[in-house]
């Protein structure tokens, strides 16, 4: 009897105690459930964070383009030169900002442009005045002389666009995209006439407002007018896009020795509001 005793009192000395932590289940899934709703809430802010930081460098990188945009239309080619290289990471703030304002435009001028180069013998030789990213050369199977202020790619030659290395009367198509920038843009169109050989194309995309007499732009026909006083014949003139005019030249044959001074009509900035 004693030893019945002895063994009852052993196995209530081993029934096993209550874990000091808490096992339970359901204690365990309150807690699974409870540490994603902390996780997800940290998420949510970085989100909102980002997209907050997001819209504030889109607005400083749109004012910078603004600023070297205004700067480039109010200077000569030389001095935007100097700018650039002070500076050479300015050249591609602005054409990101370039970039970011033609994806707005339904219609691109270069497209046009290729298209017309495609249709002509690709033996044809141009030289694309303010270039960018080089664009045209590389859709094209012409040979390309590529210009502008700054140069990010091998292609492209960087120069003040009034005094290009070519020498005279080497090119078949001069190309002006969206380019006529500068207080002396006719020095740009000289130096065009130049290297073109006689009978070569000069063709001529610009923004629309700027020949545009109601709001401040220049008279396309003194436009044309000078053009022509250069030594030019007017070909063609296309104000069918609501963007952008594509004007049309021609070098002529003979050249007659200017004997009086052009009248350039200034062509008013191209500046991008703010958003």
């Amino acid at each position: 009897m004693e030893e019945v005793r002895t063994q009852s009192k052993k196995r209530k000395r081993n029934k096993p105690r209550k874990s000091q932590n808490n096992n339970n289940p359901s204690h365990q899934k309150n807690k699974v459930t409870h540490e994603p709703n902390q996780s997800s809430s940290a998420l949510a802010h970085p989100t909102k964070s980002s997209t907050f930081l997001d819209k504030m460098r889109a607005r400083l990188s749109g004012g910078h383009f603004r600023m070297i945009n205004e700067k480039l239309y109010t200077c000569s080619g030389k001095e935007a030169l100097d700018y650039f290289k002070d500076d050479p990471a300015l050249f591609d703030m602005y054409h990101t900002g370039y970039q970011e304002q033609m994806s707005h435009w339904p219609e691109q001028p270069v497209n046009i442009i290729m298209k017309w180069l495609k249709n002509h013998n690709p033996s044809l030789v141009v030289a694309d005045f303010g270039c960018g990213d080089g664009r045209l050369a590389k859709n094209v199977k012409n040979k390309v002389f590529s210009f502008d202020l700054v140069s990010n790619d091998p292609s492209v030659i960087a120069c003040d666009m009034s005094k290009t290395p070519l020498d005279s009367s080497v090119i078949d198509v001069a190309v002006f995209c969206l380019s006529l920038m500068g207080t002396n843009y006719q020095n740009y169109l000289k130096e065009a006439h130049r290297v073109l050989k006689p009978c070569g194309w000069l063709l001529i995309a610009e923004v629309k407002s700027r020949f545009d007499p109601n709001t401040g732009g220049a008279d396309p026909k003194k436009f044309s007018k000078a053009v022509c006083d250069l030594g030019f014949s007017s070909v063609l003139q296309d104000y069918s896009n609501k963007m952008f005019v594509l004007l049309y030249f021609k070098k002529k044959d003979k050249q007659k020795s200017l004997m009086q001074e052009i009248e350039w009509p200034e062509l008013k900035p191209c500046l991008y509001k703010r958003r």
